[in-house]
């Protein structure tokens, strides 16, 4: 005999993404963000009224988190009740459709405020000591782009590039970062096109307040351009082919523990690279053009941030 649904949900269990939504709600600086944004936000005088930023921002961020396209996120307020729970959706009140939520997306890179956001995430972790700003590591990775020309144009994305990497050719744009050398925070976003020099963008990855500076062998000669400090010490790896010619020399042992010390440092610049690719799902670009996918990833850095120390927040505020 089928049992009628009285729509009662006994059930106490939460799933990862409502746990995760519980903690980023508890340790996002919602009221600092919403203070940067506001001053831009366009005031209607005629028409329906806009929604609330408050609410504009969680889903933005909720974008981020579950990788969801402008139209992708408006049926998931549609179809999930604790989206519309975490961004402050009663049952009354209307969803915001995909325009909407386009609009906002275009407010936050018409006036580049991705990197203030960045900004203000970074000073709330800083104020919890969580960056020490002496040491930054530098790294890039390739972002893949539709190498396609299947589509209204009949041409792809003409910001993008392809470069070979190893024996393969990618197409798409390189994210270039800085990162805190001892919590691996990322400090600094640059985006370019796939086929520009890692080392082009090394100075510009820098915050200025750091006196050491780690690399992988594609900085090689950084200390040299032009644009280098001289109160800035790289420590840049050295190149596979070289490193297994000293092996076999008298300082071989010695300059491979140094190498591998080097590599122990550079390892924190791959977890921001692993959160927003393995934990939020972003291995492809979004938008066209490098000024629209270079904002998203300056959000989703900061998102990152803020992410990998969510706990050790959680515990500072129970504490």
């Amino acid at each position: 005999m089928k049992q009628t649904d009285l729509g009662l949900d006994m059930s106490t269990r939460r799933t990862r993404k409502q746990v995760l939504l519980d903690e980023m709600d508890r340790v996002m600086p919602w009221s600092e963000l919403l203070a940067i944004i506001s001053p831009h936000a366009p005031v209607a005088t005629t028409g329906r009224p806009p929604f609330e930023l408050a609410m504009m921002l969680r889903i933005h961020c909720l974008q981020q988190w579950f990788g969801l396209s402008d139209l992708g996120a408006e049926e998931a307020l549609f179809e999930t009740g604790f989206y519309r729970s975490f961004v402050g959706i009663s049952g009354t009140e209307r969803i915001p459709d995909r325009v909407s939520i386009l609009r906002f997306r275009h407010l936050l890179e018409e006036h580049d405020l991705g990197a203030k956001i960045l900004q203000v995430i970074n000073a709330k972790l800083s104020a919890h000591g969580l960056m020490l700003k002496t040491g930054t590591v530098v790294d890039a990775t390739l972002i893949s782009a539709p190498s396609s020309t299947k589509n209204k144009s009949g041409k792809r994305d003409p910001q993008m590039h392809q470069t070979k990497k190893g024996n393969q050719w990618h197409f798409g744009m390189k994210c270039h970062i800085g990162v805190d050398a001892d919590s691996g925070l990322v400090h600094s976003v640059i985006g370019t096109a796939a086929n520009v020099n890692d080392v082009t963008q090394g100075h510009g990855l820098l915050h200025g307040e750091e006196q050491v500076v780690f690399a992988d062998a594609g900085y090689q000669g950084a200390q040299k351009r032009k644009e280098a400090r001289a109160d800035v010490d790289w420590h840049i790896a050295m190149r596979p082919g070289k490193r297994k010619q000293e092996k076999h020399t008298p300082w071989g042992a010695l300059m491979e523990q140094a190498e591998k010390l080097k590599a122990s440092v550079r390892a924190k610049v791959e977890h921001p690279f692993r959160v927003i690719k393995r934990q939020f799902g972003h291995v492809k670009v979004r938008y066209r053009g490098l000024k629209k996918n270079t904002a998203q990833l300056t959000t989703l850095f900061a998102l990152s941030n803020i992410w990998m120390v969510r706990n050790r927040l959680l515990q500072g505020a129970q504490g």
